[in-house]
């Protein structure tokens, strides 16, 4: 009884202190959060101090009281801030928080938690007891009609965005790909396009998100006119994608110049699907030293070493791996800072990788169009925190058409 009694108060201090150390934490995030915003509103109306009414020489820019206090969902559990108001006086100017937009309610760890949910099957009206178990009873308020409400905005927010005037963007690297989802509406598996682009800046963007079908060549084709359509007239200099997709025969059409990169990472999943596994280790590591290896000639002597170790017992790994040999190495024929970019389709397997081919794992989405939406948020969520290119100050370089070879630039003799 003694020690049935000391178990049980060991639970209950343990729950205390974990009650009193999320309070703890719950109250340094609010204080973090409140700094942050009066900071940003100290600085904005100290940029225009020197602003005036030239009638009555009062400030134009004057901080004036704070609004009513609203709460932001969080992981923490709810958050109470005020935000600071500013009176600005000049003709068409506003003040805007970036920390806290005028109508943010939630984080944007909570943003990318409802899509990810989602796509892993979670339907409307089970959101609120999945939420619950993970963010607590904080996460009350989202009932299945609010669920129901942020699917129809994200649809909106992503025809909006499908139809953004594209004129004036350069997009010198292109990665593709095709995500397939189960829908419990509807007996097909929809495939959702996507494409992410590099801009001259070196930054990661997402270019477009369009359902398909089956990556079809018609499919691709029909969205790159459309992205056409809509302002992008300088075709990119390379493209990343997996080699069964008609993304190829499209590109082909309408923009030959774009030259073609396979996935390394969809590669060597396919030739290692056909061979035993007790040689894939060996495999695996030959297959990293052709596209790790420092210069072309020594990937293509691991690629030729692969094929004659294991073209005899092996052949359709080997003829897997042959027949994109072309375009394998395409890019040792770019910046070697670029490298580690443009080898593979990461910035989409990484962002996609916990809800891509899952469809016997779970119940599937609820349908097409709210698919669509959930992965749109997700992406874009996403790609806040994707990373900028390594060596973006060559890219002007390779808009330029300066030779490469082996990842360093062709000097041109005198």
């Amino acid at each position: 009884m003694h020690k049935d009694n000391g178990v049980g108060q060991e639970k209950r201090i343990a729950t205390e202190s974990k009650s009193a150390l999320d309070e703890i934490l719950r109250e340094g995030a609010r204080r973090m959060l409140q700094a942050a915003i009066e900071a940003e509103v100290a600085d904005y109306v100290e940029q225009h101090a020197d602003l005036s009414d030239q009638a009555t020489g009062r400030r134009l820019v004057v901080r004036n009281g704070n609004q009513p206090e609203r709460t932001i969902q969080s992981s923490l559990g709810d958050i109470p801030v005020s935000r600071p108001r500013v009176h600005d006086r000049r003709d068409g100017e506003r003040f805007t928080s970036s920390i806290l937009p005028p109508y943010m309610r939630r984080t944007p760890a909570l943003e990318a938690l409802i899509p990810l949910l989602y796509l892993k099957g979670i339907s409307t009206n089970d959101f609120p007891d999945a939420l619950a178990a993970i963010l607590g009873e904080n996460a009350a308020g989202l009932s299945p009609s609010t669920i129901s409400r942020l699917k129809e905005v994200w649809q909106g927010e992503h025809e909006q965005w499908a139809n953004r005037d594209l004129s004036g963007k350069r997009y010198v690297y292109w990665w593709a790909d095709g995500i397939y989802f189960k829908v419990r509406l509807t007996p097909e598996r929809p495939c959702l396009l996507v494409i992410v682009g590099t801009l001259q800046d070196g930054t990661k963007e997402l270019v477009a998100i369009q359902d398909g079908e089956r990556e079809s060549k018609l499919s691709w084709q029909e969205l790159l006119r459309n992205l056409k359509r809509r302002g992008v007239a300088d075709a990119p200099a390379l493209c990343v994608a997996d080699g069964a997709l008609g993304l190829w025969a499209a590109m082909e059409q309408e923009f030959p110049q774009t030259r073609e990169q396979r996935c390394w990472v969809h590669k060597t999943a396919n030739v290692l699907d056909k061979m035993p596994k007790t040689v894939q280790p060996a495999a695996k590591q030959l297959l990293h030293e052709m596209y790790l290896s420092p210069t072309k000639l020594d990937a293509l002597a691991a690629y030729h070493e692969f094929l004659t170790l294991y073209g005899a017992k092996y052949p359709k790994a080997c003829e897997c791996l042959k027949k994109d040999e072309d375009v394998l190495f395409t890019f040792y024929d770019f910046p070697a800072e670029h490298w580690r970019h443009i080898r593979t389709t990461n910035p989409i397997e990484s962002t996609f990788a916990t809800v891509r081919h899952r469809s016997r794992q779970t119940k599937g989405c609820g349908s097409r169009a709210a698919t669509l939406a959930m992965v749109f948020k997700l992406a874009r969520e996403a790609e806040k925190s994707w990373r900028r290119l390594n060596g973006y100050e060559l890219i002007e370089k390779v808009i330029r058409g300066v030779r490469f070879a082996d990842g360093v630039e062709v000097r041109e003799a005198a």
